[in-house]
């Protein structure tokens, strides 16, 4: 049976608290994200948004609460099958992450030689195909340094789906980048959405992105050091659940 059919979340974050040491830096975290969403974490400078994208994929451990994967426990896990769980995930991190000593082909090479038991012949094919999704197509023997910083993003988002994951994570994509190549990352992120079937988690500030992909937005307050909205931010934007919510999807309070 389809799990989204079953009412089964892909994702489900059940009170959360993640901290460093004695130091809280959020507690009671709950939602839930369905097959095929984008969500999107925001919030103020400093108030956990890549700690929790680190909790959802597994580099730390949460100081209480649950985090599940189709219904299944990840927490609670053994390593083996956290393993296998994190095969299923793509990661584009901020600076995309490429290996500058490695051409853009090598850079998506590298999963598939390491996680499938394809042929060179079939990782080639893999990895044009992937480049092509992104609009590289003919950049495999590019290096990093030879492409633009919008086109380093792109090729960081092919090797994130080298293995055809369930869920994308993407920390702060639109960092660095120019309005224009912004937005055609947004654009791009929205097709590989719906040609791919994979739910997206992403983290971000920037509000054109926010509210151009995001189905879902969970919103992390600093102040009050929990989560104190979670639903579509044009919504949010219209009926404002709070003031600090209205203000950061306004932008008329101080800089944050």
């Amino acid at each position: 049976m389809n799990r989204q059919q079953n009412g089964t979340a892909h994702i489900e974050v059940s009170h959360l608290e993640m901290a460093y040491g004695d130091f809280v830096v959020m507690r009671d975290l709950n939602f839930k994200v369905r097959r095929g969403e984008v969500m999107v974490i925001m919030g103020g400078s400093g108030c956990g948004k890549s700690t929790l994208l680190r909790h959802l994929i597994g580099l730390k451990n949460p100081a209480k609460g649950d985090i599940l994967y189709d219904g299944e426990s990840f927490v609670l896990s053994s390593e083996e099958e956290q393993k296998k769980k994190l095969r299923s995930f793509g990661v584009l991190y901020q600076g995309g992450a490429l290996w500058s000593s490695m051409t853009l082909a090598e850079n998506i090479t590298l999963p598939l030689e390491e996680y499938t038991d394809l042929s060179p012949s079939e990782i080639g094919e893999v990895v044009s195909y992937k480049l092509s999704l992104v609009g590289l197509a003919g950049f495999e023997g590019f290096y990093p340094s030879e492409i633009s910083g919008g086109m380093r993003k792109r090729a960081g988002l092919a090797r994130a789906m080298a293995l055809d994951p369930e869920i994308l994570f993407f920390d702060e994509p639109s960092a660095g980048l120019d309005p224009i190549s912004s937005s055609r990352l947004d654009d791009l992120i929205l097709q590989l959405r719906d040609s791919l079937g994979s739910t997206v988690v992403v983290v971000t500030h920037e509000l054109q992105s926010i509210f151009a992909i995001a189905d879902k937005a969970v919103f992390l307050d600093v102040e009050k050091r929990t989560m104190t909205a979670f639903g579509n931010p044009n919504e949010m934007l219209k009926t404002p659940p709070n003031d600090n919510v209205r203000r950061f999807l306004n932008r008329d309070s101080k800089p944050d």
